[in-house]
């Protein structure tokens, strides 16, 4: 089997990362980009060898391509502390680079736990993401946030699970919605994009008809509901703290 790099950035995760890392074991090198943790993220990661780096922070974009360069080896799993590698997700992984000709990426499904329940759609299953990747044909982009793997040649798609611990309660989630709101809408800002009475309330009223409707949200049950009802509050308060962005550049300016 072709010898694989895992990369993951981390910020106080000590609640999650010992779960994440005895998911990995089997990898040959762990690579952890930390930024400023005050808690026991390093000497957690300590325990598992990883090698932990802690560069300026420029988006997660910028930090995960900086584990990405850190890694001795061309194959790359990324993963996030709040995921796990299922049993059946290493063997499958273990299997296809075992292979003489593999593709230049894979795209993994990824399932995830919203308050104690695995969500089965709701736009939220198969959210597949690129994860295992050969560097030399790909990277991930420089997004503020939604950062995403780009690789030039073929992709092909795993079967089994990456498993998203990501949201254990509404606390959790709502600390999270903070940060990706503000940092989508610098993200919108950068790239020029102006907000609207269209951005803030027909584009909330469509997020939450695809999501409960068109993705079938409501098969998850009340989880569901406050899914779909969420993701489109998120959308809504994302242009809103974009058009907070832009009166104020208006004012400096």
């Amino acid at each position: 089997m072709k010898k694989i790099s895992a990369v993951l950035i981390t910020k106080d995760e000590e609640l999650n990362i010992r779960r994440c890392l005895e998911s990995i074991t089997w990898v040959d090198e762990i690579i952890v980009i930390d930024s400023e943790s005050v808690d026991n993220t390093h000497s957690i990661a300590n325990e598992y060898g990883a090698k932990i780096y802690s560069p300026d922070w420029q988006g997660y974009g910028h930090a995960k391509q900086e584990s990405v360069k850190h890694a001795t080896h061309d194959w790359i799993l990324s993963i996030d502390a709040d995921e796990v590698v299922s049993e059946d997700l290493k063997n499958e992984i273990i299997a296809v680079l075992s292979l003489e000709n593999c593709a230049d990426g894979y795209l993994i499904p990824r399932k995830t736990n919203f308050m104690g329940r695995w969500i089965n759609y709701s736009n939220w299953y198969p959210d597949h993401v690129l994860r295992l990747f050969n560097k030399t044909k790909g990277g991930f982009n420089s997004n503020l946030v939604h950062e995403a793997v780009e690789v030039e040649g073929q992709k092909k798609y795993l079967k089994n699970d990456l498993l998203h611990y990501s949201y254990p309660t509404l606390d959790e989630y709502f600390r999270k919605f903070n940060i990706y709101t503000r940092m989508g809408a610098e993200d919108l800002l950068a790239k020029g994009k102006k907000t609207s009475l269209f951005g803030i309330f027909i584009k909330p009223l469509a997020a939450f008809i695809k999501h409960y409707f068109l993705k079938k949200g409501f098969l998850d049950g009340i989880e569901g509901f406050l899914i779909s009802f969420l993701s489109s509050v998120a959308v809504m308060v994302k242009y809103a703290k974009l058009r907070e962005l832009m009166k104020k550049k208006d004012t400096n300016t």
